[in-house]
């Protein structure tokens, strides 16, 4: 594990107290890491399954690098707000999105959002909720911010989802089965699936609807851009819990384990996506 002395560690202020990430979303550093690629076609055909986002008004929480946003005004959205705690990313966000328009990002975070009540026909919260000690005070702001009859999408993986084999396909499962004390720890940031469909009941949501799906997360040519994708950590909180020698041995065991692979390597994670509605 790496020295926590040695690490930059944020400490996110919600309503119900302090959780610490192991990745410092403020740095120039790691601006880009969760920003510049495009959502995969795999996503995008299960999205508007879930929901049709066309001529509506959308918060997108915790929006990142804006990727997602941007989609969604792809898809046809009169409007998106993206809020995110990190200005690094927010200023990410404003510039991917400059093109397409119909977008705003403001500072915020999942409890306390500063927008208007019951302005918006939908809410997506996707890889938002794993940093999240609780669920309520995040809920209950979605809840808030819907118009009536709006739908909320929490989009984030399970312990379950997480801990599956690692495969040509689920990269992120070899992880764990070379450092397995990672094991306790990734599965401690993560809520059970009961855990988040009680806090979505809780919050006043009348519906729930829960299922799996797995996306794209990218596809490489070759095992050495995947090698370089791993070493940088990109989009990948669970790396900054080892050291930069331990990441070199994962890369290696990850090499070992994939042989000679048929080119191209796509990777795959499997998600829970919980769909509410107000």
């Amino acid at each position: 594990m790496v020295n926590k002395n040695e690490t930059v560690f944020y400490s996110m202020k919600l309503l119900v107290g302090v959780f610490i990430m192991p990745i410092d979303f403020h740095n120039e550093n790691v601006r880009f890491t969760y920003a510049g690629r495009a959502v995969d076609c795999s996503w995008l055909g299960e999205f508007q399954e879930w929901v049709d986002v066309r001529d509506r008004r959308i918060a997108d929480i915790g929006c990142g690098g804006g990727i997602y946003s941007k989609a969604m005004i792809e898809l046809g959205a009169a409007h998106v707000t993206g809020v995110d705690y990190s200005e690094m990313s927010l200023e990410s966000a404003r510039q991917y999105c400059e093109a397409v328009g119909h977008a705003e990002f403001v500072k915020g975070d999942a409890a306390t959002t500063s927008l208007p009540s019951g302005q918006y026909d939908v809410v997506l919260e996707r890889a938002l909720i794993h940093h999240l000690p609780e669920l309520s005070p995040c809920f209950n702001e979605a809840y808030r911010l819907l118009d009536v009859g709006g739908t909320l999408i929490v989009q984030d993986r399970t312990p379950e989802d997480c801990l599956l084999a690692g495969s040509s396909n689920h990269i992120r499962g070899y992880l764990f089965e070379k450092f397995p004390s990672l094991a306790q720890v990734e599965a401690d940031r993560r809520h059970a699936s009961h855990s988040v469909i009680e806090a979505l009941k809780a919050a006043g949501f009348r519906r729930v609807d829960e299922f799996q799906f797995w996306e794209t997360r990218r596809v490489y040519a070759h095992f050495d851009l995947l090698a370089d994708d791993l070493l940088k950590r990109t989009g990948r909180s669970i790396l900054h819990e080892i050291s930069d020698e331990e990441l070199k041995e994962l890369v290696e065991y990850i090499r070992k384990q994939l042989g000679v692979q048929a080119a191209p390597i796509v990777e795959q994670d499997r998600w829970t996506v919980w769909k509410a509605s107000k």
